[in-house]
């Protein structure tokens, strides 16, 4: 029974509390046990910490990082430091100026493996019938030093120009039957030149004249 003494309440209305009554809802943000709530993270807050994160993962994994560079690295530098010697392929140089030479191409054969190629250079890739054509080949000796052998056509092409430019007679030098000219180039090593049906070779470089005697007299005609 309604009391009449009372408004009688309306659908949705609130009706405020006794002060004998329940506490209210405390939307203040207070505990349960009278503490202030935490405030949210800031984003100022939130940066920092993505930051101070991304340091301690990058100072864990640098070590890491350094100690597999280092195990790459030292096999390849070890093998550089043993072997610096980097060899080359002489054939298809060789197989490119047998064909387009004008001249019966001689080439080293029966080198023994103290005798390591590590250039080689030839003009036949760009020349046509009937041009000049250079082969020069460089080994690295059995007794490490430098010897190169250069055959042309072309009395002025700079493989031949440029070490015998300058150089001095030196007398001559009987290898294997045939008779070269014995020369003295501006940096003071042997050149040993003759020529060959229309063709000059050259066997020069810092060896010492047992092993450019020994390319000298390694010359033998091309076969494939």
């Amino acid at each position: 029974m309604t009391d009449p003494g009372r408004p009688a309440q309306h659908p949705g209305e609130q009706v405020p509390s006794s002060p004998s009554g329940a506490v209210p809802h405390d939307t203040s943000g207070a505990t349960a046990a009278g503490e202030p709530a935490a405030a949210p993270p800031t984003s100022s807050s939130v940066q920092r910490m993505q930051r101070f994160t991304a340091a301690n993962m990058l100072r864990s994994l640098g070590p890491l990082v350094l100690i597999c560079l280092v195990l790459v690295a030292f096999p390849a530098l070890r093998a550089s430091r043993s072997d610096p010697v980097r060899e080359v392929d002489t054939t298809s140089s060789e197989r490119t100026a047998a064909e387009l030479a004008s001249y019966p191409l001689l080439v080293p054969r029966g080198l023994s493996d103290g005798w390591r190629p590590t250039s080689v250079r030839t003009n036949a890739g760009s020349a046509s019938a009937g041009d000049p054509v250079t082969l020069q080949i460089g080994w690295f000796t059995p007794g490490e030093e430098y010897a190169a052998y250069v055959v042309s056509d072309d009395p002025r092409d700079p493989a031949l120009d440029d070490v015998l430019a300058g150089a001095t007679d030196a007398g001559t030098a009987d290898i294997d039957g045939q008779t070269w000219q014995r020369r003295t180039t501006a940096r003071g090593e042997t050149a040993l030149t003759r020529d060959d049906e229309g063709a000059t070779l050259l066997v020069t470089g810092s060896a010492g004249d047992d092993e450019l005697g020994t390319l000298a007299g390694s010359l033998e005609p091309y076969a494939p």
